[in-house]
């Protein structure tokens, strides 16, 4: 059932497709949640070229100004840098979430994970975030680059990008889940034929920072 929240949530985009699909899912879950976008392209365009790491403070001065602004809550959109993200709470005094842990915690229940994913840089924060939510429970993790995917997200072809990762999951063989690993996927599991769980982060994802946004209001 769609809910309503209270504040001012702040979403960390690396792109800008990312608005409309953030707004669409408030509209449907969480009437009266305020959203503030914030895109920075740049950060990920360092964090491929030099690490996420090095864009750390760059991240963390972008939180900032969302706080600083009244954000109650901050939600990054982008699994490369998610985890950079997450570790600036402390210092911020609001909760900042990762869009991806809540799709993590799903995935980390099954045995069998392959993580599929259009980004080299992305493969390496969800596989070592879903160890994390396993918690030390041995699960079998396999990972699928989508080649040639990314240069049709970066050229506009939306339609062409999604029906890559379609094709992608759907060549999967013996999973018993599918993690998308970028938010920019969510679209493609409509796409799949796959009997196969297919899990994607931003519904989730949304849903655990409007509680966070509620709780920090």
């Amino acid at each position: 059932m769609p809910g309503s929240a209270s504040g001012t949530l702040a979403l960390l985009h690396t792109s800008p497709v990312h608005v409309p699909v953030f707004e669409t899912l408030r509209d449907e879950d969480h009437p009266g949640l305020g959203l503030r976008h914030l895109v920075r392209e740049d950060l990920l365009a360092r964090a491929r070229e030099e690490g996420a790491e090095a864009v750390a403070p760059a991240v963390a001065a972008a939180l900032a100004e969302a706080v600083d602004e009244g954000a109650s809550a901050v939600l990054c959109t982008c699994s490369t840098i998610g985890g950079v993200a997450e570790a600036c709470a402390a210092d911020l005094g609001v909760p900042v979430l990762r869009v991806d842990r809540p799709m993590a915690a799903a995935a980390a229940a099954a045995d069998r994970i392959v993580v599929v994913a259009a980004l080299l840089s992305t493969l390496e924060p969800t596989l070592a975030l879903i160890r994390e939510e396993a918690a030390g429970r041995g699960v079998a993790l396999r990972t699928l680059l989508v080649e040639g995917a990314w240069e049709r997200f970066e050229a506009g072809d939306r339609e062409g990008y999604l029906d890559a990762v379609a094709a992608a999951v759907d060549s999967v063989r013996e999973a018993d889940v599918i993690v998308l690993a970028q938010a920019s996927m969510a679209d493609a599991a409509a796409r799949t034929t796959t009997p196969v769980a297919v899990l994607s982060s931003p519904r989730p994802g949304l849903w655990a920072a409007a509680g966070a946004t509620a709780s920090g209001s």
